[in-house]
């Protein structure tokens, strides 16, 4: 694979996308609406994390959890390789239950860096077991690779709680883009939702999310892109109904933050 190449593998598991990369590119502060979990095979990059800036090296386990916000860059001239599992979180939420039996529905990644070479086996188990093409069970392969990684790498938390509370009145902000990101919302709507000022709004919202309003609402908005895209929508009827001015305005966004465009993905999903 080329420097500053990213393939998305056909998806072969519901809920599994499947990514490639080796690239020196550096990637400004971003969320997925996913669970992430990866293994650094070359190189090295430094990265902010929910839990701060930290550093990957050859053999790390690498993790982020939905809507946390991130970065990467490069360490070194080289780039870094890596493979990456975007697991949408119903199937997380699965399993956790199982795990659990019943007793939990939630689960999140502690730690974004994990430095143990039994986890990075059951990755690369789990990895083959996602990119499959000529064996019979490897359906079964992959659930019970999926349960000896999650159960070591994720975190259970109770169900309804969260490790990250942001204050009520940024809470009530960040509701009003959520419940409805396509609207034409201005920060003075935020501001009156909030009842903050239109400046504590940016300040506070920086604060909470890491992003700014206007950020996180083209963060959730590119969110529903991917996942009408992952449902075989036409591009341009995604980018429309993402509240995007046309393909290529979603598509430059997308690219931004994923690194492959949505035409890639698209032609994974099929």
């Amino acid at each position: 694979m080329r420097n500053g190449q990213f393939r998305v593998l056909p998806r072969r598991i519901a809920g599994v996308d499947v990514v490639e990369a080796q690239t020196s590119c550096s990637f400004q502060r971003h969320t997925h609406d996913q669970f992430g979990i990866g293994l650094i095979q070359h190189g090295a990059q430094k990265s902010l994390s929910g839990r701060g800036t930290v550093e990957a090296q050859a053999g790390d386990v690498i993790t982020v959890n939905p809507g946390e916000v991130h970065d990467g860059m490069p360490i070194g001239d080289a780039g870094r390789t890596w493979q990456m599992l975007y697991l949408e979180p119903f199937l997380v939420e699965g399993i956790v239950s199982d795990i659990t039996e019943g007793r939990r529905m939630r689960g999140e990644f502690a730690d974004p860096v994990i430095s143990d070479a039994m986890l990075a086996a059951r990755f690369r188990s789990i990895f083959a077991a996602a990119t499959a093409t000529d064996c019979a069970d490897s359906p079964l392969r992959w659930e019970v690779s999926a349960f000896a990684l999650l159960a070591q790498a994720l975190r259970l938390v109770p169900g309804g709680s969260s490790s990250f509370r942001e204050p009520r009145a940024i809470a009530a902000a960040i509701s009003l883009i959520d419940d409805d990101p396509l609207a034409p919302l201005s920060l003075a709507d935020l501001a009156r939702q909030s009842g903050l000022s239109r400046f504590q709004v940016v300040r506070g919202f920086t604060r909470a999310t890491g992003l700014t309003p206007h950020a996180y609402l083209v963060q959730r908005r590119i969110d529903i892109v991917r996942q009408l895209i992952a449902k075989r929508t036409p591009l341009a009827d995604a980018a429309v109904a993402g509240g995007f001015a046309d393909q290529s305005h979603m598509t430059r966004v997308f690219v931004r933050k994923y690194g492959f465009t949505p035409g890639a993905y698209a032609q994974a999903m099929n």
